[in-house]
């Protein structure tokens, strides 16, 4: 979507072969910019929208296709690394052609696109004979990028946020995550809707326009897109300048440019390397039980009588219900409660029996032949219980692993 000079392909006069003239719009580089752009874009809004939206059947299904939740993080973190380096090129090379070519900003709007919008509200209400002569963009497409750097900046700032979330609180409040998480969130909604209801329609359903695929467009194609850049082509207005001078602002541009590149870059790495995540980048510190049963003392204390629940009977302190279904969603609700990872769900007891892939996650009166005693066992699991919350949890399940 950046400028360059559109030259006739086929230079030949006469009204024949007018019709079939072809004129060059997007050189080669940018419309492999383009296609690396749309994969990475299409990357971030299925990864992301599938995390955001995680209760829905769909993205349960693609969370467990694309290998779990950790999985489709790192191809999320993947996308927008290649989505960074890409917006670094788009920058450079828009610079490269507004020095080095002296192509004017003609993606950025002005007064004339103001004209244009009301040309053509006059032609939507037949007050006019045909729309706004169009240079080459039209507000349309500049509004539209603009809304892409708008979007890229958002996400990139607040991506920070969520990626580098010690750092960020360093300098600011601790609200600032889930504000940013709820921004960056809402943005993904807003792009992903912006290119299925506006771009989609305008460039593939209006009029199928495959010149960011081809690079040109026909001659009946620039009259009806573009007049006003194909009457400056047509006049011979626009004409490539002595390449001497060009050389001279090469020589001037190409250090300053990987000066940029070179500070851009780092930017980027520090970005991806600031800290591992908030869990390991912290050491973790000593946790302490959930629940800490009453012990007996010498003396008599008054004592509590438990709430009864709806089915008459109480909740005993050392049960699912009581203890460790709160136990188990403070400490593995992230993997294995609706995400599911490995099929194994803890947030019921009916889903622990069950288990997921490995086997039931606990099995009354074995501890042993409880996955989820092997796997505590084993250590250095993300969601690890303290010694003391799985020697609790062991001894629960030898007694019989109470529901209730």
């Amino acid at each position: 979507m950046t400028e360059t000079r559109p030259l006739p392909l086929n230079p030949d006069p006469g009204s024949a072969t007018l019709k079939k003239r072809f004129y060059q719009r997007f050189s080669i580089d940018q419309r492999i910019e383009h296609i690396v752009f749309l994969v990475s874009f299409s990357t971030l809004g299925l990864t992301g929208l599938i995390q955001k939206f995680f209760q829905a059947g769909i993205s349960q299904f693609l969370l467990e296709a694309l290998g779990g939740v950790e999985q489709v993080r790192l191809i999320h973190r993947l996308a927008a690394t290649i989505m960074m380096v890409v917006t670094i090129y788009h920058l450079v090379a828009v610079l490269y052609r507004v020095y080095v070519r002296r192509v004017s900003w003609t993606m950025f709007p002005g007064i004339e696109d103001l004209k244009n919008l009301w040309d053509d509200i006059l032609y939507y209400f037949g007050m006019r004979n045909r729309k706004a002569y169009y240079g080459r963009y039209n507000y349309a497409e500049k509004a539209e990028y603009l809304a892409v750097v708008w979007g890229t900046v958002i996400m990139a700032i607040t991506g920070f946020m969520m990626w580098n979330p010690i750092a960020t609180t360093r300098i600011l409040p601790g609200e600032t995550i889930p504000a940013a998480k709820a921004a960056h969130g809402a943005e993904a909604i807003l792009a992903v809707l912006a290119i299925i209801l506006w771009h989609f329609y305008h460039v593939h359903l209006r009029h199928f326009n495959k010149s960011m695929f081809t690079g040109k467009l026909t001659h009946n194609e620039m009259e009806e897109e573009h007049p006003g850049e194909l009457a400056q082509i047509e006049a011979g207005l626009i004409v490539e300048e002595d390449p001497g001078v060009i050389q001279k602002r090469k020589r001037i541009y190409y250090p300053v440019a990987s000066v940029l590149v070179i500070l851009l870059g780092f930017s980027v790495f520090r970005f991806l390397t600031l800290e591992k995540t908030a869990i390991k980048t912290i050491p973790q510190e000593e946790t302490v039980a959930i629940f800490v049963p009453l012990t007996a003392t010498p003396r008599p204390t008054p004592t509590q009588t438990p709430t009864p629940k709806p089915g008459g009977l109480p909740v005993a302190s050392d049960s699912w219900e009581g203890k460790y279904q709160g136990l188990f969603s403070n400490r593995c609700g992230t993997c294995h409660g609706n995400t599911a990872v490995g099929g194994l769900s803890l947030k019921t007891y009916a889903d622990a029996l069950k288990g997921g892939k490995s086997g039931p996650a606990i099995v009354p009166g074995d501890p042993d032949a409880s996955m989820v005693v092997k796997v505590q066992s084993a250590g250095g699991h993300p969601g690890q219980l303290t010694q003391d919350e799985l020697d609790q949890v062991i001894a629960w399940i030898r007694a019989g692993a109470l529901e209730k």
